[in-house]
């Protein structure tokens, strides 16, 4: 019998604080890997590592905690890593000829049931000035992305602007029922995107400027919504360089012992809230929800670009090149021969890349670098249940079908700011990560010691309750309590 048709088998096996332990979730012999699970999807693989505007870096799903918001969840899908604040004078535009998609999952069988499709268009306008002598000036258009200053009620000097369109999907993405949203101000089917944050001089108070590019939004059924989509601070903190240098550090010392090497960072957020009931339809409370980012299959370079033409033709049909759910699988997870191949994946076949869940090879490096002991069971059903059914009796839906996607128990109470725990569940917050992903969740730290076995017995993993951490820390302080969440970016030129 294949794993992926059924739930686990034992459920749970007990109890850390007021987390569940995870138990047995399949009986299939799995066959070694050379899987190593870390951080988040920076720079992941060889596809996207090309192609920065559709490289999802992070996905965060929570029921949201600003006041009188505990009936929404917001949806935040991060692209485009690694932009220096000073990355002008083109910064981090989304790419027009992609399709950017947050998909939700409501009965559990890894299809999804609602998508949340994103386009986008640049504008240039674009900005010349008379250079010459009187009588005899031309009209140059400028190099700059603005020619003065901006702000929330005039955007006249700018010299290129982002829109957006946002579609609902209801059914499969590609065949489903289309309903486009309207902004609720002026019904205008298209949204402004905020230039990214150039500098002081150029947009002086950018937090007005951003905030007015929120947008309250319909939904089907007469249902409303937010979004809001902009460069925002890089909400990720990790010791980015090393990590990947053999685990160039001590992960058993003091939990912010090191660098967030993400700290100068910004990255762009696509950012919905969504009722509970638009999300789970009534029904089934766990959700599961993964993002895409999707290119036209063709591609011909114009041997003679402009802003007219652009640099290339696409065409044929879209085809997925990059996917993200939980933020500790294709970057490190996933072999480096199949790390496209799980881009260009669907939760469905999740079942190719078993191996890389029930053996990591984490824990034995981490063995040989340093003096601890590697968990001995094996398959590693603990990771399974993590990452591909949910946590039994917590995030599981009923009549669950194996995949990797990220999934949130709607009916988990809300842990209000200030009570947050950034260990989620393995610290007894039952609202955090792996039930669903708060910006404040420190996943690196949760995942080194899953992968560990804080999860498991101590007979099977003796430093389990080892308190193994990557030493950048995290938690809900460094974030806003109202939406988006996420922090303005870092300006350009701060002076």
């Amino acid at each position: 019998m294949s794993f992926f048709s059924v739930p686990s088998a034992t459920g749970v096996a007990g109890v850390i604080g007021v987390a569940a332990v995870l138990g047995s979730a399949a009986t299939m012999a799995p066959t070694p890997s050379t899987a190593l699970p870390a951080p988040s999807s920076h720079r992941e693989a060889p596809g996207t590592a090309s192609n920065p505007q559709v490289d999802a870096t992070d996905f965060y799903m929570f029921r949201s905690y600003e006041a009188g918001k505990d009936d929404m969840v917001v949806l935040v899908a991060n692209y485009y890593p690694l932009q220096d604040p000073y990355g002008g004078p083109n910064y981090f535009a989304l790419s027009n000829d992609a399709i950017y998609e947050i998909h939700v999952d409501q009965d559990g069988n890894a299809e999804e049931d609602l998508t949340f499709r994103f386009q986008f268009d640049s504008q240039l306008q674009p900005i010349a000035l008379n250079i010459g002598n009187p009588g005899q000036e031309v009209s140059v258009p400028i190099p700059l992305i603005n020619a003065g200053a901006i702000t929330a009620g005039d955007t006249s000097a700018l010299n290129r602007t982002e829109t957006y369109t946002l579609d609902v999907i209801q059914g499969d993405r590609r065949t489903g029922t289309v309903f486009s949203s309207l902004n609720q101000a002026d019904s205008s089917p298209t949204f402004k995107k905020p230039v990214d944050n150039i500098g002081t001089k150029s947009i002086a108070d950018y937090a007005t400027y951003a905030q007015a590019h929120q947008y309250s939004i319909s939904l089907p059924g007469g249902m409303t919504g937010r979004v809001f989509v902009g460069q925002r601070k890089d909400p990720f903190v990790v010791n980015l360089g090393e990590v990947f240098d053999l685990v160039n550090f001590d992960p058993t010392g003091a939990v912010n012992s090191q660098t967030d090497d993400l700290a100068d960072k910004n990255v762009t957020s696509l950012v919905l809230e969504v009722p509970i009931a638009f999300l789970t339809n009534g029904s089934e409370d766990v959700i599961g929800a993964w993002t895409t980012a999707s290119l036209r299959q063709a591609r011909v370079l114009n041997p003679e670009p402009n802003a007219m033409k652009g640099v290339a033709v696409h065409g044929g049909a879209f085809t997925q090149v990059s996917r993200l759910g939980h933020p500790l699988v294709n970057e490190l997870v996933i072999g480096l021969p199949d790390k496209d191949r799980f881009n260009h994946s669907d939760p469905t076949g999740d079942g190719q890349f078993l191996t890389y869940v029930t053996n990591p090879s984490l824990p034995e490096l981490l063995e040989i670098l340093f003096p601890v002991t590697a968990p001995n069971l094996f398959p590693r059903t603990d990771l399974v249940d993590v990452f591909l059914l949910g946590v039994d009796t917590l995030n599981r839906p009923a009549g669950v079908v194996g995949s990797e996607m990220l999934r949130l128990n709607t009916a988990t109470p809300v842990t209000a700011i200030g009570a947050q725990n950034n260990l989620g569940v393995i610290g007894g917050d039952l609202a955090g990560y792996p039930n669903g992903r708060r910006p404040g969740d420190d996943v690196v730290d949760i995942a080194l010691r899953a992968v560990m076995g804080v999860l498991l017995p101590v007979a099977d993993a003796p430093n389990g309750q080892t308190p193994f951490t990557d030493g950048a820390f995290v938690d809900e302080t460094a974030f806003d309590t109202t939406f988006p969440f996420l922090r303005d970016p870092i300006p350009g030129a701060p002076n």
